[in-house]
């Protein structure tokens, strides 16, 4: 059974989801006991999908997120590094037109600048071996004036919530996983990239680093997950340069009258001198 570890190298990440496709959105419903499906509607309302958009779903996983994202007419390019989940995810959204499968690496999105109205991530920021590289490609590839929404684990900022939530992870958590899951090794890392990860306020600083304006997050569950939002600047025309104003032309000074006014000339010899 494969496991990652906080180095986070690509291809141990890989693996490891590609052995818990198959059963990765059910151990996921058990883990979190039912919050999942809530956590992703109120990530599918942060981007608020429109019919005609097209929006990038990073860390797709098997399409679940991005189905619901679809569900209003958008069109989805739901993106994972996992080929295991890919394959999962194509076959369980063969009917919908709306969505569409890239394997991609998050730091070197296969994207054209300006291409997507909305870039989204659920619980995939944190596997990823470079996140601020990641948020720097969702800001390439973002549309201006188009959206990034960041679903993740975060810290509960009230101390007893945040310790009851660690014995839960520690102890709890490996329980459940060891009865739904096809590689309950995987869930500890789980744990620790969970415990690993930065705050709420640390991740809205890397968004505005990426280049994001207006950030701001909303905790779900007293902020054991947070949603992180945050705007691509319209990208103002530059002002087209003025030429300079022609200069007027001196004004003539009168001639002086009088003897005193002609100018002495000079003598054109004659060919005889």
């Amino acid at each position: 059974m494969s496991k990652a570890d906080l180095s986070k190298q690509p291809s141990q990440v890989a693996a490891m989801f590609d052995e818990v496709s198959t059963h990765y959105d059910r151990t996921n419903t058990v883990l979190s006991m039912g919050n999942a499906t809530l956590w992703r509607l109120a990530t599918t309302r942060a981007v608020g999908p429109r019919a005609g958009e097209t929006i990038l779903d990073v860390a797709a996983g098997t399409g679940t997120s991005s189905a619901s994202l679809a569900r209003n007419g958008a069109s989805v390019v739901a993106a994972d590094f996992s080929e295991g989940m890919i394959e999962v995810g194509r076959r369980r959204q063969a009917g919908n037109p709306f969505v569409t499968f890239v394997q991609a690496d998050a730091t070197k999105l296969p994207f054209d600048d300006d291409t997507f109205d909305a870039v989204t991530i659920s619980f995939g920021l944190r596997n990823i071996v470079d996140p601020r590289a990641a948020l720097a490609e969702f800001y390439r590839v973002t549309k201006p004036g188009g959206r990034v929404v960041v679903c993740e684990f975060s810290q509960p900022p009230v101390a007893a919530i945040r310790a009851g939530y660690g014995a839960y992870l520690r102890y709890g958590m490996p329980v459940l996983a060891r009865v739904a899951s096809s590689n309950p090794a995987a869930y500890e890392y789980l744990m620790e990239s969970i415990e690993a990860w930065p705050n709420q306020p640390a991740l809205a600083a890397w968004l505005r680093e990426a280049g994001f304006e207006r950030v701001a997050w909303r905790n779900l569950t007293a902020g054991i997950v947070a949603l992180h939002r945050g705007w691509k600047p319209v990208e103002v025309a530059k002002p087209v340069a003025k030429k300079p104003a022609a200069k007027k032309p001196a004004a003539k000074k009168p001639a002086a009258k009088g003897p005193a006014a002609k100018k002495p000339t000079t003598a054109i010899p004659s060919e005889g001198e």
